[in-house]
Order: structure tokens, then C-alpha cells, then sequence
């Protein structure tokens, strides 16, 4: 059984349209993909047809999720929610903050990189978004088709887009324990992405892990493209230690990174642990 639990769709930053990014799991030859977009679930219908539309002989169960924006003590860090309920009016209030204060943001990275010299646009950076909630890989693409940079990586540099870089504009952010509280009321399990991710900038200390755990926090992703042996090693033995299950991931965004889906994947007792925990909502399979 391969479990992807960690993929954006282009209703956030991925390239593939929910539908898509279905059939693409398919063809991979996934058991189960997670559509996680960045602090929204617009994607979500799309999907679930596109999964109830699967030609027969086709199979492949979807989890709906989301991935939050979070933020303690300087560190950004970020929060995949599985199976809640959309509709839960607290959980939905922050989301809906965090996703409109995205284009606030993307706006003022605009500007400062054109104020760096880069020969870029609101409505260049807009039209790379489509539909879907604008952010910092849509403004690397535009860096790119600009000529400013090579790849959507180096876009992720002190020199442009890194947290705490020279066109880097803080957005709101979700404390992490809040974060945790808020998908549980809303009957959904909270996992922590890629905790261990050093090359994206600074990572959380163990004891932060430890109390977002005693918050509710329910697993960690350990295996992940951004996870050396020895980060993976410790992040599965910390779990162990605080009772979280652990997930494998790909993080995958279609063309704008070059992971593959199902380059990573979750053990099936791992993705039991979590459907047991979660009251939100159901999979949807075909």
C-alpha cells in the first residue's frame, strides 16, 4: 500500500489543478494521496469528483487536509491538518485570515524585489497564481521567467525570498499550539511538516515539539525530501518517545519542484493511527 500524505494542488502553490494532481497518483501508482494546499481547502471539491470519476479498475483514496501557516518564537514552521471539518467556524475564521493576509504579503515581496532590481509585477505574479492562494514559489517563478534566477530554488536565497531574506515580508502566522487546539475542535489530526527541514532556515527545539504534543499534536513527518539520515533518525526516535506516530511524505508540487509524488511515502499502520484519531471527516475513495 503507498501513502503519499503531503501534496498541493494549484489552489495553492503546485502546478497541477486538484484533478490532476488525482490522475498523476494514479499513474504513480498511490494507494492514497493527501491534497494539503497552503491555508485553504478550494481544491477539495475538484478532487473528490475527480476521484468518484476514476475509470473503473482505477483506485485510489483521497485525504482531504490542508497545511498551516505557523509561527513561535521567530521560527516559521508548518502544520499539515488531516480530515476536519471545513466548516467549523473557528478553524475556517483562521484560515481565511491567514490566506487573505497571503496577498498583503505577496504584494510588498513584489515590490521590495523590484526595488532590488528585479524586473517583476503584481499582475505577472498573479497570473503564475491562476486561482490559487498567492505565494512565495509563485513570486520565485516570476524571479525565474524574469531571468533574476535560474530555478524556483535559488529564488529561496538570503539574496531574495528566504525567511528572512532581502525581499522577505513576514505574514500572519498561526501560533503552533493554537494551531493544534483549533484542528482538533474541528475533528482533525494534526501532523508537523518537515520538522526537521534545517536548509529552509531555523527549526523548532524538541521541547517545542514536545509541548505542541501535549497540545494534541498527533504525528511528525519524518521522511521528507528536506530530512538527511540523521534527522530522520532522530525526528522517528523523539516521536517515539511522545507517542506521535510518524508520516513519510513528497511534498509534492507538481512542476515547480522536482520531488516526485510517492517519493516518499507513509507506512499503513501509521495512516490507521491517523484515520482512528480523526472525527472530522472520511477519506473519499473510489
Amino acid at each position: 500500500m503507498r501513502i503519499d500524505l503531503h501534496a498541493h494542488s494549484n489552489a495553492s502553490d503546485g502546478t497541477d489543478s486538484p484533478a490532476e494532481l488525482v490522475a498523476n497518483a494514479v499513474a504513480a501508482g498511490l494507494d492514497v494521496v493527501a491534497l494539503t494546499d497552503h491555508d485553504t481547502v478550494s481544491g477539495h471539491a475538484e478532487a473528490v469528483e475527480a476521484v468518484h470519476a476514476l475509470p473503473e479498475g482505477s483506485r485510489l483514496t483521497l485525504v482531504p487536509g490542508a497545511e498551516l501557516s505557523c509561527h513561535i518564537g521567530g521560527i516559521s514552521m508548518h502544520l499539515l491538518a488531516y480530515l476536519f471539518d471545513p466548516a467549523e467556524p473557528a478553524f475556517a475564521a483562521e484560515r481565511e485570515l491567514v490566506r487573505t493576509d497571503r496577498f498583503r504579503r505577496g504584494r510588498a515581496i513584489v515590490e521590495r524585489c523590484r526595488e532590488l532590481g528585479a524586473p517583476i509585477s503584481w499582475a505577472q505574479v498573479e497570473r503564475i497564481a491562476g486561482a490559487g492562494s498567492v505565494g512565495r514559489p509563485h513570486i520565485a517563478s516570476a524571479l525565474v521567467e524574469a531571468g533574476v534566477v535560474e530555478t524556483v530554488s535559488e529564488a529561496f536565497t538570503p539574496q531574495w525570498l528566504a525567511n528572512g531574506g532581502r525581499a522577505d515580508v513576514r505574514k500572519h502566522e498561526t501560533d503552533p499550539a493554537t494551531a493544534v487546539r483549533l484542528v482538533r475542535a474541528a475533528g482533525g489530526v494534526p501532523v508537523f511538516a518537515h520538522p526537521g527541514a534545517v536548509k529552509r532556515g531555523r527549526t523548532v527545539s524538541d521541547q517545542v515539539i514536545a509541548d505542541l504534543a501535549a497540545a494534541g499534536l498527533g504525528g511528525l513527518e519524518v521522511d521528507h525530501t528536506d530530512h538527511d539520515e540523521a534527522a530522520r533518525t532522530h525526528l522517528a526516535g523523539l516521536a517515539a518517545e511522545l507517542g506521535l506516530f510518524t508520516t513519510g511524505s513528497s511534498d509534492y508540487h507538481g512542476s515547480r519542484k522536482t520531488v516526485r509524488l510517492g517519493e516518499h511515502t507513509t507506512d499503513p499502520a501509521a495512516y490507521e493511527a491517523l484515520l482512528a484519531q480523526a472525527t472530522g471527516a472520511k477519506p473519499v475513495s473510489r
